[in-house]
């Protein structure tokens, strides 16, 4: 089923929102911008696609590079390639399987289409072509180990997937075995060559991670407690060194007061000075102050999310402003950023029934 509103102005900033059709969502609707004041307007949205709960969009010439991608994050789980040159994303070719279950993440990267699939605990790799439709899976990396946690890491569980600044790795996040992976990219073949893991704290249950726009340091969110591990990165060499971790929350008067929290989404600001995470439960958006050589984080303050459970937070391509997926509300809240503490306003919303994620093209 598809459905189209009102056309968009040619070269206006759209933004494309995923959610869960199974929970009533729309699937993915594409919504115009207002460069003034961030408000989004719906055009059109297409449930072609089953659960599609995380987005990627190509940039620039080539295979892939006016498409955008989409989870199907089913069990067995698949992607999918949509044409938005028009208000209704059109199917590019069918759904592709990615040999794994609930995949939660996809990146693009050297030309192929990576998704995290949570369920199994792997990394599939299928290539784009060169029509931006996906060709059928070229390899599937499986990730191995445990935690602590009885009830959330029995095994893997691959979270997030995407290319480092260079473009030289990829890193996967793995909640279930609190740890992230390195691995090179085979362009030709398609193949995850293994090169290192990081361990990091055990239950902390690592679920996304952002790196400093200088390339540096990247900052590991944990869904499983609150906080965030700030680690250096050494692109030259592949190797990911954890040196502190930082609460997303504010100390709670008394023990046992604060909800059950589980943060969800980090973001750094484009100037490298500020660090956001949207904490489910809690229902807040956290600021968080970066200091100059973006190893020391500081938490500033807490704000509302705007609504219930934030799924997602996306900067908008100018970095001026903020957009929380709040899930279970069924919302998309945008907020200003003041540029010189960092603390974002509430500014706006939009009714988006089990959303979970915003990008922008």
């Amino acid at each position: 089923m598809t459905d189209s509103a009102t056309g968009s102005d040619d070269g206006a900033v759209r933004a494309f929102i995923g959610s869960f059709t199974s929970a009533g969502g729309r699937g993915i609707t594409v919504a115009a911008v207002d460069r003034e004041t961030g408000a989004l307007t719906v055009l059109g949205s297409t449930d072609t696609v089953p659960d599609p709960s995380f987005l990627a969009l190509g940039h620039g010439p080539g295979p892939g590079g006016g498409a955008l991608y989409a989870v199907s994050e089913t069990e067995p789980g698949a992607a999918a390639a949509l044409d938005v040159t028009g208000d209704v994303p059109q199917p590019l070719g069918g759904i592709r399987p990615v040999d794994g279950d609930g995949p939660t993440h996809l990146a693009l990267a050297g030309g192929h289409l990576l998704t995290a699939n949570y369920n199994s605990g792997s990394v599939s790799v299928l290539p784009v072509l060169a029509d931006g439709s996906l060709g059928p899976v070229a390899s599937v990396s499986r990730h191995e180990g445990s935690g602590p946690d009885t009830a959330r890491q029995r095994g893997p569980h691959a979270h997030q997937v995407l290319p480092d600044p260079s473009g030289n790795w990829v890193l996967s996040v793995d909640l279930g075995t609190d740890s992230v992976r390195i691995c090179a990219l085979d362009t030709a073949t398609g193949a995850l060559r293994p090169h290192g893991e990081t361990a990091l704290r055990p239950g902390t249950g690592p679920r996304h991670l952002a790196f400093h726009p200088a390339g540096g340091h990247a900052y590991v969110l944990n869904e499983l407690e609150p906080t965030v591990t700030t680690c250096r990165w050494n692109a030259a060499a592949g190797v990911l060194e954890p040196v502190g971790e930082t609460s997303v929350l504010p100390a709670s008067p008394a023990k046992g007061d604060e909800p059950a929290t589980y943060p969800s989404e980090v973001v750094v600001s484009h100037d490298g000075r500020f660090l956001w995470t949207a904490n489910r439960g809690h229902d807040t958006i956290s600021v968080l102050e970066l200091d100059a050589t973006g190893e020391q984080a500081t938490l500033v303050t807490t704000v509302d999310c705007g609504g219930h459970w934030p799924r997602d937070l996306t900067l908008d391509p100018a970095g001026r402003r903020l957009y929380a997926s709040n899930e279970r509300s069924g919302d998309v809240s945008w907020f200003d950023i003041d540029p010189e503490t960092g603390v974002p306003r509430r500014a706006g919303s939009l009714a988006a029934p089990a959303v979970s994620c915003v990008i922008f093209g």
